[in-house]
C-alpha cells in the first residue's frame, strides 16, 4: 500500500505551537485514514520543541531551502534561534517517510517547517509569502512530492498515479541480483 506522510495537526494531534491542532475534515484525508494509508507526523515536536511553543518563522521569508544551506535561520518573536530543532525534526520526517516507502505528503501550509507552496515572510505580522518550510523543502530533494492540507485533490491524483506506477511494474520476484 502506497503511504502517506501527513502533518498530525491535520489529524487532530494537539501539536501546533499554541497547543492547539488544525483538523482537517477533508473526505479524502478521512478514507486514507480509515484504509491505514497515513503516517502522522509533527516535525517541530519530534525535533524537539515543546507544546506549546512560541511561534516561529523563516527571517526574511526566504524559505526552507535556505535555510538548509545555512543562509537563513528560524527564529521566535524575541530571537530565539530555533533552527537546529527544526532541521532535527525535517531530517527525522525524512528518515520515518523512507522507513515506510512514503512518495507523497500532505503538510500543514503556512508552517515554517511544512509550508509547500507559502510561508509566513518572518516579521510575525501574518503576511503568507511563497515559498516552502524546511520538511517540505527536504521531503522535495529527496524526490517525496509536498502538498498542502489545500490541494488534497491534487494529491489524490498524484497519489493514483503512483499506484498505477506500481501496478505496471507487476509484484517484486524475490531473486538474484542482475
Amino acid at each position: 500500500m502506497e503511504r502517506i506522510l501527513v502533518s498530525a495537526c491535520l489529524l487532530g494531534s494537539r501539536v501546533r505551537y499554541d497547543g492547539g491542532a488544525k483538523t482537517s475534515d477533508d473526505e479524502l484525508l478521512a478514507a486514507w485514514r480509515a484504509e491505514g494509508r497515513l503516517v502522522p507526523f509533527c516535525p517541530e515536536v519530534e525535533g524537539g520543541l515543546p507544546v506549546p511553543r512560541p511561534p516561529a518563522e523563516i527571517e526574511g521569508g526566504v524559505g526552507g531551502a535556505a535555510v538548509l544551506a545555512g543562509a537563513a535561520r528560524i527564529l521566535t518573536p524575541d530571537g530565539e534561534d530555533v533552527t537546529n530543532a527544526f532541521l532535527s525534526g525535517a531530517q527525522q520526517a525524512l528518515a520515518v517517510a523512507q522507513s515506510f516507502g512514503v512518495r507523497l505528503a500532505i503538510l500543514k501550509e503556512g508552517s515554517p517547517s511544512c509550508g509547500s507552496l507559502r510561508i509566513y515572510d518572518g516579521t510575525f505580522r501574518g503576511r503568507l509569502t511563497p515559498g516552502r518550510g524546511v520538511t517540505a523543502a527536504v521531503l522535495e530533494l529527496n524526490g517525496i512530492r509536498v502538498f498542502g492540507e489545500d490541494r488534497i485533490p491534487d494529491a489524490a491524483g498524484h497519489l493514483a498515479g503512483l499506484v498505477r506506477e506500481t501496478a505496471d511494474r507487476g509484484p517484486r520476484v524475490p531473486g538474484p541480483e542482475r
